[in-house]
């Protein structure tokens, strides 16, 4: 898959507010073709959120934004791509957005539609397999007593290609650690549509309402005048 260059009216929202918008178009995408897709795979699909970060990177040193305002957003497999680089940078976000996306790798094989991403991913069947999968997984690799970002996870109830109860575990599992000593104590959300699926046959309704929430909690989060929500969180202000 490669992530063709569009445009969204929707981001009109965000640039209005003064917001930047960067694609990264990372290893394990299709942009350059069949190596460049291959060098994000199984057991080199850590170079994916390798260059994520060095992206993110770039756009704090190039002066475009601030680690306290630089969000993420990935969906389905991007998901694991962006909550991957939060765990290993957590200082480098301020927040993060994974629509319907995909974090317990080692589990997702064992769901119905879980075959279908053993080309892409691997398989826990082989040693090897297992190993990349581990190290992919998102929920295996969360550690308690960080202070991760604040997350946006999203589900659709009927999902056919991701099932809700991966956002669901991942969100359940940042949320603990969010709670416990040593987390950040910010928000971690789960918006679940119950009449929505994957995305690919959203209707206009839908993706208005999805669009206005993640464009609501990253303008929260990054300190947009007239988003924060009564509460401790308000406090917690982005500072440049």
């Amino acid at each position: 898959h490669a992530m063709e260059p569009a445009f969204r009216p929707s981001l009109r929202a965000w640039f209005d507010r003064g917001g930047i918008y960067a694609v990264a178009h990372v290893r394990g995408g299709g942009e350059l073709g069949r190596d460049w897709h291959l060098a994000g795979q199984k057991a080199a699909k850590r170079n994916t959120w390798l260059d994520l970060l060095a992206c993110a990177e770039h756009l704090a040193q190039a002066g475009h934004a601030s680690p306290a305002r630089i969000a993420l957003s990935g969906a389905s497999a991007g998901g694991l791509a962006v909550v991957n680089a939060m765990l290993a940078r957590p200082a480098l976000f301020r927040a993060v957005v994974s629509e319907v996306g995909f974090h317990d790798a080692i589990r997702s094989e064992l769901a119905a539609t879980g075959p279908a991403n053993v080309e892409e991913f691997g398989s826990v069947a082989t040693p090897e397999g297992f190993r990349a999968l581990l190290a992919m997984s998102a929920y295996a690799n969360a550690a308690d007593g960080v202070a991760y970002p604040a997350v946006l996870f999203t589900a659709g109830y009927n999902d056919p290609r991701l099932l809700p109860w991966d956002p669901g575990k991942m969100a359940a599992r940042l949320q603990a650690v969010a709670a416990a000593p040593g987390g950040s104590g910010r928000p971690v959300l789960l918006r679940t549509d119950f009449a929505g699926g994957h995305g690919l046959d959203a209707t206009l309704d839908q993706i208005v309402d999805e669009t206005a929430d993640v464009l609501a909690f990253l303008l929260w989060q990054t300190g947009a005048p007239g988003f924060a929500l009564p509460g401790p969180t308000s406090t917690d202000a982005p500072k440049d």
